[in-house]
């Protein structure tokens, strides 16, 4: 049985832990809203420039940009999403494991994958997944030139074309308990196919808005298939930053109120063995003071 010093020791660790759980949860909690913001302002702008790029596809005859090509799956690339950082509950451990799911069931076909995060890029690596680009120490703070850089990469090897297809797997973000997980087919863009997070493909609802353009359709639709694309992979940045402090936050209040548990636990069998002690401590003054008087 553990003496009371080594209670005494493990009360001061798990309280000292608590109290690191409890700043680690405010510090999420301050982020998450940060985040959550950005997630927020950014759906709208997706939503309007897809609104935008589907009128103009409906003013041309044929739409065509190299972007919109679709050929066999053969090779695929896969754009991998996790977080930088641990602590997050399995928000890390989740897309990892979908990812891994998504490429043996895709054994027979040529793979590369872009590691978005340190925690996905070392567990990819670990499995020795071929990396075709990695990101790290992104989510510091998401600068749309971040997505600007992977959009570019996934567009040129869709456009060379070193790939048939490109896929991202991320945490969409919900609300403060749920982060979806989510494997959205990025490229070849289709402004008239929605696809869901199980990857079945649905028509989307026809849009009615009507716009008046100065420029051409096909000079709109040309500068606007890239920018859709960089908005997409921003968008996906955001969601997942915003579900890793979700995540972050309810994973560190468990933690906290685990520790809280533990205390109110040792608290009790420290009790337990003080009080033991006392009562042996009075048998033997009194066992002494009993042989004296005899």
């Amino acid at each position: 049985m553990p003496t009371l010093l080594e209670y005494r020791h493990r009360l001061r660790s798990v309280r000292q832990t608590q109290q690191i759980t409890r700043a680690m949860k405010f510090v999420a909690a301050a982020q998450l809203r940060r985040a959550q913001s950005r997630v927020f302002s950014a759906r709208p702008y997706a939503e309007e420039i897809l609104r935008v790029l589907r009128s103009a596809a409906a003013r041309m005859e044929i739409p065509f940009h190299p972007l919109l090509e679709r050929r066999p799956e053969e090779r695929l690339l896969v754009i991998v999403v996790s977080a930088d950082k641990g602590l997050c509950g399995a928000f890390n451990s989740n897309v990892v494991r979908r990812a891994a799911a998504f490429l043996r069931s895709h054994g027979g076909r040529e793979l590369q994958v872009i590691a978005v995060g340190r925690r996905g890029r070392d567990s990819l690596r670990r499995q020795g997944l071929p990396l075709a680009g990695e990101y790290v120490d992104i989510f510091r703070h998401i600068d749309f030139r971040n997505a600007q850089q992977i959009a570019h990469q996934a567009a040129g090897l869709f456009s060379e074309p070193k790939i048939d297809a490109v896929y991202a797997i991320y945490n969409e973000f919900k609300n403060v308990m749920v982060q979806k997980l989510v494997v959205e087919k990025v490229l070849p863009l289709d402004p008239r196919v929605v696809v869901s997070a199980e990857g079945e493909a649905a028509d989307r609802p026809r849009d009615r808005s009507d716009y008046i353009y100065e420029d051409p359709p096909e000079a709109v639709f040309e500068r606007m298939v890239p920018r859709y694309l960089e908005s997409e992979i921003f968008r996906i940045l955001l969601e997942s930053a915003a579900g890793e402090q979700a995540a972050r936050m309810t994973a560190m209040d468990a933690a906290t109120n685990n520790a809280a548990d533990m205390i109110e636990r040792l608290t009790l069998e420290m009790n337990k063995v003080r009080q033991a002690a006392i009562t042996k401590e009075i048998i033997e003054i009194v066992s002494g003071a009993a042989a004296t008087a005899a």
